[in-house]
């Protein structure tokens, strides 16, 4: 890979930053620093009045038609890339003019500016000053709405001038096919549907300043080198989708990807009928990680769809008219998009410029059920293809469903004609399907894939899982779970899975955690290799970064399970496996390719926001109209939240330092490691706490409570080998003390490709402490690590990421005494007992395999430099045919002789592991 400094340099005139290898390059870099950014707009002013005068020449009735141009991937030309953190960029064909901007004409203003001007000398009006402010967001948030109108008087909070897009309410009279019994139809349902203006919600999203450096309006593609064979795909902006979408527009044009997402939840938590049908929208030009966090607003709440009875239906048309309302309500809802999408509309965005936007549906996140309602078909079918009801099972790529294909055949339908197409799709009689008029939208290559309900709750729990479990049977699977050594932050099964009662997603991927190396010797080698396959499709498919090589490796992940699964047949367990979880894998390679990383449409996102958006806006209201109420606490939720944003937005940027006002922040996941230290040139990588846990401790205490019967001889050892031949060092003896420690905090590099940045590994070597009365002790805890081992040649390892390292197992974290200290002896020490190089792999887990290290029948024991110690690392024990009962998670490290290194404890390990992605630096 070419270094950035060799390539031909371009340098920012208003930084001196550079060089840069392109012209695009220093373009890139001018948009996304702020200071250079704000330079550059002053000096094109009159370049961007005539990309204005443009735009406002397209807002004419004439079209503009697309330029055409090769898509093909191939080589990079150094003059139509940039490099960014060892990223090759390929901006979008520069003839386009894809996200054009104008300074926006009569002073038109971002929200919070417009904000700033009309607030004057009273930074919190309508608000009397910061103590009315402070107790009116306290009120909206803790108190209930009605003890908060009797005290507010609620005008004060209507007044704010952060209010959100206001909401509507339509009542729908629906019609049934019922009788009475004197022969008249039965008194239609009355239904609300509470909705807001998408293209409001557009405005406010693309408009919110909070998310302006989250905010990307072009499309590019990225590439790992410079030859143009490892493309990345993460963001939206990244895929196919969008680069596609932007040559059917004109030029200058904005695309402003929707992300719609529906989801029925029940409101009343211990019994009642309660429901409600959110629709979320977010966009595609939000950063994905700002999209996922509840506080950043960047997701609206765009309606509650009516969740009706329907019992003025008989039950034959009942279901049928169940999914007509549907359709009707969400073309009600989004109709402001039909004309937005096709003639486009001028927003003033975040960064201050106006763009000519096209919002237009990309993307629908629901589950199984909810896709085959919006695609009109039966859920025995696949919502994307045309696959047959009875092939599911097989490793197909069927036709896809095509939208101008499917209106087609309804129409037919419609009027009467015979059309066999509508069965061999399985297609439901939806004649008027809210998707029929939006502009430059397939709906069908709009569903994401749902890795929560299809991978994680059911291809993995509810059916491999079973599978498994009935092959190697239940108590011996329960006993392996019971003994799978502690690991920081890993469930533990105390009673294996068959006594769970209630399973959430949590438990699920905790199973997966350990899943494959407790299969070991427990299944037939073709169950194993199958169940490999799935693992590691799941944990391909939660990668943040995928590249050419990931996405092929899910693909031949998926492959191999169809090449094994006859075995499952073979065995009695399944007679097929003709059902749509399963065969939904196969959507995921190019769903990936045209959308980004998966993790961007998580179904798990709109879960949680039903807590904010539902069942608190639920639990606010007196249970009666409830919806009506939920709108008008949502709308002060919002406006309260909105404005805290402002304060926070004019503290940042509009006041000194010295002034500034109290806000509040977003939460960002973080780890405070104030209160430790490192006391070593390893400053920033491992630390400990600032004052020992385990403080003087006596030599006999070490080897009675950490099991450390060679501590003393193995530190003798230690500074024996650090000192010179003609050096008589001091060296302990059993009168001295140590202070010793919990556990040692390790910063380990950063994993783009598993979304882990500034990842703390804790490596634990805590004792046995009594429990009090009527409690059981806490069971001592040594953590096994992976340890630096310079010079030792490995033929296992050798060109894998295990190699130079060798597991161990910590005993005691600890500082060696000031009158043994000498310059040339590092001070903070860890005592460990080795295990033996790495064995294998195993022919179908794929596992490395370790054993107990000895010498001279003892274990093999080392005084360490906290430093070598690279992470802390988790291995399942080799079980053999059945699992010992007597073994439990508190002693299986030292019962069990031999033990699998296990890749599968987190996202970021697998992804060491398997040498996926950059690991950078570790950062500041």
């Amino acid at each position: 890979m070419p270094v950035t400094s060799e390539l031909p340099g371009r340098i920012c005139g208003f930084c001196k930053a550079g060089p840069f290898p392109s012209t695009p390059g220093l373009k890139r870099h001018i948009k996304q620093v702020p200071a250079c950014r704000h330079a550059a707009q002053n000096e094109t002013q009159e370049y961007l009045d005539n990309i204005w005068t443009q735009l406002e020449e397209l807002d004419d009735d004439s079209e503009v038609p697309p330029i055409a141009t090769s898509t093909d991937e191939g080589p990079i030309d150094d003059g139509d890339e940039a490099v960014r953190n060892d990223e090759y960029i390929q901006p979008f064909h520069a003839q386009y003019d894809a996200g054009a901007c104008w300074v926006p004409p009569d002073g038109q203003l971002p929200k919070f500016h417009e904000i700033r001007q009309r607030q004057g000398e009273n930074l919190y009006a309508p608000f009397q000053g910061k103590d009315d402010w402070d107790l009116g967001k306290w009120l909206v948030k803790t108190v209930g709405q009605k003890q908060t109108e009797v005290f507010l008087k609620l005008p004060v909070i209507d007044a704010l001038p952060t209010q959100g897009c206001q909401w509507t309410c339509e009542i729908i009279d629906v019609q049934g096919d019922k009788r009475n019994e004197d022969g008249t139809l039965v008194s239609p349902e009355k239904l609300e549907l509470w909705k807001r203006d998408p293209v409001e919600g557009v405005k406010e999203l693309l408009g919110n300043e909070m998310l302006r450096e989250s905010l990307v309006y072009a499309p590019e593609r990225v590439y790992a080198d410079s030859a143009g064979t490892q493309r990345k795909y993460s963001q939206m902006w990244m895929a196919d989708w969008w680069w596609d979408m932007q040559t059917k527009l004109p030029v200058g044009s904005t695309i402003a990807p929707v992300i719609l997402s529906s989801d029925k939840t029940h409101l009343s938590q211990f019994g009642g009928d309660k429901s409600a049908w959110p629709v979320y929208m977010t966009l595609g030009n939000i950063d994905k990680v700002k999209r996922r966090q509840p506080n950043a607003h960047a997701t609206i709440l765009l309606a509650y769809l009516p969740v009706p009875k329907l019992d003025t239906f008989s039950d034959k048309t009942r279901s049928k008219r169940g999914h007509d309302l549907f359709h009707f309500c969400m073309r009600r809802v989004l109709q402001s998009l039909v004309k937005a999408g096709n003639e486009g509309v001028s927003i003033v965005c975040a960064d201050g410029f106006m763009r000519h936007v096209f919002p237009i549906l990309a993307a629908y996140v629901a589950d199984y059920p909810e896709q085959c309602l919006v695609a009109c078909c039966k859920e025995s079918r696949c919502p994307r293809c045309r696959v047959e009801h009875d092939r599911r099972g097989d490793m197909l790529e069927s036709m896809p469903r095509i939208q101008h294909q499917a209106e087609v055949i309804l129409w037919h339908k419609q009027t009467g004609r015979r059309v066999p197409r509508f069965n061999e799709d399985g297609m439901r009689p939806v004649f008027q399907p809210f998707w029929k008029h939006l502009p430059h939208t397939d709906i069908f290559n709009c569903f994401t894939p749902d890795i929560l309900h299809q991978l994680h709750k059911g291809v993995f729990k509810d059916h491999l899982v079973e599978w498994c479990t009935s092959m190697a049977g239940v108590e011996e699977i329960d006993a392996r779970f019971q003994s799978i050594p502690d690991f920081p932050g890993l469930k533990h099964f105390s009673k294996g899975i068959s006594f769970v009662s209630q399973w959430t997603g949590r438990e699920h991927k905790e199973m997966q955690r350990v899943f494959v190396g407790l299969l070991v010797t427990a299944v037939q080698p073709a169950v194993l290799r199958a169940s490999v396959a799935v693992v590691n499709f799941i944990y391909y498919a939660q990668l943040h970064v995928h590249t050419s090589a990931t996405i092929e490796a899910l693909h031949t992940a998926l492959v191999t399970f169809h090449e094994n699964k006859d075995v499952f047949i073979q065995a009695g367990i399944r007679d097929d496996f003709n059902f749509p979880k399963l065969h939904s894998m196969v959507h995921y390679y190019d769903a990936i390719k045209t959308h980004g990383s998966l993790d961007g449409y998580n179904s798990e996102s709109p879960e949680r926001l039903h807590i904010d958006f539902a069942k608190d806006a639920y639990r606010a209201s007196n249970k009666r109209d409830f919806v009506a109420q939920m709108t008008i606490w949502l709308s002060r939720q919002e406006a309260i939240a909105r404005f805290s944003d402002y304060l926070d937005w004019h503290n940042r940027f509009h006041m000194p330092t010295s002034t500034a006002v109290d806000s509040e922040d977003y939460d960002a996941p973080s780890l405070d490691l104030s209160d430790m230290s490192s006391g070593s040139v390893s400053a920033s990588t491992h630390l400990v706490a600032k004052h020992p846990g385990y403080p003087h401790l006596h030599v006999d205490t070490i080897a009675l409570d950490f099991r450390a019967s060679q501590f003393l001889p193995a530190l003798q050892a230690f500074i024996r080998c650090k000192c010179r031949p003609s050096q008589k060092p001091i060296v302990p003896n059993e009168f001295d003390r140590f202070n010793a420690y919990k556990i040692l905090a390790i910063r380990l590099p950063n994993s783009p490709a598993s979304g882990r940045y500034d990842e703390i590994a804790r490596v634990r070597a805590t004792r046995l402490v009594p429990g009090k009365t009527g409690h059981s002790d806490s069971s001592a805890v040594f953590d096994t690590v992976l340890v630096k081992v310079d010079g030792v040649l490995n033929s296992a390892t050798s060109g894998t990421p295990l190699e130079g390292l060798q597991v161990a197992q910590v005993r005691l974290i600890f500082d060696l005494p000031e009158h043994l200290r000498q310059p040339q002896i590092p001070h903070r020490l860890a005592y460990i007992e080795w295990f033996t190089q790495f064995r294998g792999p195993h022919p179908d887990s794929r596992l490395y395999s370790v054993k107990h290290a000895s010498r001279n029948r003892c274990p093999a024991v080392e005084v360490i430099p906290v430093e070598r110690i690279a992470r802390s690392c988790h291995l399942i024990p080799h079980f053999n045919t059945h699992c010992p009962r007597s073994w439990t998670s508190q002693d299986v490290l030292e019962v069990a002789e031999t033990f699998y290194y296990n890749p599968y404890i987190s996202l970021s390990e697998f992804c060491r592991y398997h040498s996926i992605g950059r690991l950078s630096d570790v950062s500041e």
